[in-house]
This record gives C-alpha cells, sequence and structure tokens, in this order.
C-alpha cells in the first residue's frame, strides 16, 4: 500500500554533513528521512524557495522537456529501500499512453516538486527504513537522537528550507 507523503524540508546530517529532504505523510504521523547528494538538495531547495534563475538547471529541463512533448508527471513513487538506497519511479502520461520510469528518489521528488505531482512512498519503504534504523551502528544515544529529532521536527527547524 503507498502512502502519500509530502517534503517536509531539507536538513543536514549532524554527523555525515549530508543533506537529508524529509518526507511526512498528510496526517503527520509518519516520517522518511532520504540522505540526498548535495547537488539534488540544492535544486530541491531552490524549487521550495521558489527561487526563479536565469537559465534552466536539470530538473527544470527535464520538466520542459517534457510539457513540450506533452507528457505530464501523474505521480512519484518511493518504491524500495535496498542495501541502503532508496527506489523509486516516475509515473508519466504520454501522448501514447501511461509510462513508468526509474529514477532517484532525490531527482524524482525535484521533479514532482515543479510538476506539483504527488509523491508516495510505499509501507514497506517505511517498515524497512524503521528496521534499518533499529540494526544500524548507531549506539542508542544515536538512535533516540534521531528518533526525537524526527519526532518533533516543526517547520520551523528547516530554516528556510520547509514546505
Amino acid at each position: 500500500m503507498f502512502i502519500q507523503m509530502k517534503v517536509a524540508g531539507i536538513m543536514l546530517d549532524p554527523v555525515s554533513n549530508m543533506p537529508i529532504i524529509i518526507l511526512r505523510d498528510l496526517e503527520e504521523k509518519d516520517t522518511l528521512p532520504i540522505w540526498i547528494g548535495v547537488v539534488e538538495a540544492s535544486s530541491i531547495a531552490m524549487q521550495l524557495e521558489k527561487i526563479k534563475i536565469p537559465r534552466p538547471l536539470t530538473h527544470d529541463l527535464l520538466k520542459n522537456i517534457l510539457e513540450q512533448l506533452q507528457v505530464a508527471v501523474v505521480k512519484i513513487e518511493v518504491t524500495d529501500l535496498r542495501d541502503n538506497t532508496f527506489y523509486a519511479l516516475i509515473h508519466l502520461n504520454t501522448p501514447a499512453g501511461a509510462l513508468t520510469v526509474d529514477s532517484r528518489p532525490s531527482d524524482a521528488i525535484a521533479l514532482a516538486l515543479r510538476t506539483e505531482s504527488p509523491i508516495f512512498v510505499e509501507e514497506k519503504v517505511l517498515e524497512k527504513s524503521r528496521t534499518m534504523e533499529k540494526e544500524s551502528g548507531f549506539s542508542e544515544e544515536n538512535k533516540e537522537k534521531w528518533r526525537e529529532i524526527l519526532e518533533n521536527l516543526r517547520p520551523e527547524d528547516f530554516g528556510k528550507y520547509k514546505q
């Protein structure tokens, strides 16, 4: 079963300084952190902040190409978590019919934000993420700190990168 989620914001991992995109379900019960690259985080942050640039960057270019080809992004789905890697699909409606494209979640989310398309996460991904947290090499203190951070996130915690 898929759960609709939204981008709650972007934060930095206090240990690795890597960006984390935080997805939260619409009822604000479940939270899914996904570690992403700096370039993708920047692209997502620019869209969250509605920053306009004179020339299109990669995700803007992809959106423009899809529009010119009369292809609509129907939704994106985060479908799996294997070996610490998240997987996603972009569902497209083309003049020739429906099409599904494999994607990294960060790219799919960046595109979904630009096309105002819904974001869904497979329930098993949330379960695997929780299990991974339990089985990780983090100390109990670090696990508890992360659990506290994720459970108590408020929009103002994201600084300028909130939605």
